[in-house]
């Protein structure tokens, strides 16, 4: 999840650094998460209150048009001490949070604050984009990121990964841990690849989906369940060399 400190000091969940609505008269307006206080946030998209209506939400696509919010389910924004009293105590937080790029910020402050309480990953797309700072341009640019700055492991774009798949070992060798995020993460076959590969976790969209079919994959095998008609899918078996061919071809299916 993505977070953002609003004027007043309270952490909000928001994916964007900026959140578009639109007016009585139908123009359109962003604000700065930042720039807006927590009563000012939450006015925005669907209300707790039974009958009362938000301001209207919208979003900007990658090419820059302006669109509906329209999407299958929807819930009101929230704060994220909300979301840490509302879900079961046993449930992992991934907490992204937002700089602004024009700003420089004292990183060793930064890194000694957080590492207090909670472990510090590099995000990174694994070369999957390229940007001006090279630092965010490779896996191999991850791990020296982390080394320098002792931070604690590296979440990549999945795609970085299997277009990479010889990073994994470098980051293992690294004492760092690795997980990634993405669309191929709700497709359960390749989240099992990466089980094989080593990866830590997986950041994932379709939680409940995802954990039962990855605990259909691993499920020990018995002769019976292999010759039942109806049994449910039984965990793939690959040898070492047929691990290997999969790890060369990979790179070749992903395109960016």
């Amino acid at each position: 999840m993505v977070v953002h400190v609003t004027k007043d000091d309270c952490p909000v969940i928001f994916h964007d650094d900026f959140i578009l609505s639109r007016d009585n008269y139908g123009t359109v307006f962003e604000e700065r998460i930042t720039d807006l206080r927590v009563s000012e946030f939450l006015c925005y998209g669907p209300q707790k209150e039974a009958g009362k209506h938000g301001n209207a939400l919208l979003r900007k696509t990658k090419d820059g048009k302006i669109v509906e919010w329209n999407v299958e389910t929807d819930d009101f924004l929230c704060t994220l001490e909300e979301a840490f009293l509302s879900v079961e105590p046993s449930l992992g937080f991934n907490v992204e949070l937002k700089f602004d790029d024009h700003i420089v910020y004292d990183q060793d402050y930064f890194i000694h604050v957080l590492q207090v309480v909670l472990q510090v990953f590099f995000l990174t797309n694994g070369g999957t984009e390229i940007f001006y700072d090279v630092r965010r341009n490779s896996l191999e640019e991850a791990i020296k990121v982390c080394l320098e700055g002792g931070l604690q492991g590296i979440v990549s774009e999945v795609k970085g990964v299997f277009r990479n798949p010889g990073a994994v070992p470098k980051i293992k060798d690294s004492k760092l841990s690795l997980l990634t995020y993405g669309k191929l993460n709700n497709v359960a076959e390749a989240v099992y690849m990466q089980h094989l590969m080593g990866i830590d976790g997986v950041i994932v969209d379709l939680v409940k989906e995802i954990t039962e079919s990855i605990s259909d994959l691993m499920k020990p095998s018995n002769d019976e369940e292999e010759n039942s008609v109806d049994s449910a899918k039984s965990k793939p078996k690959f040898t070492e060399q047929e691990l290997s061919f999969l790890l060369k071809l990979i790179p070749e299916l992903i395109q960016i």
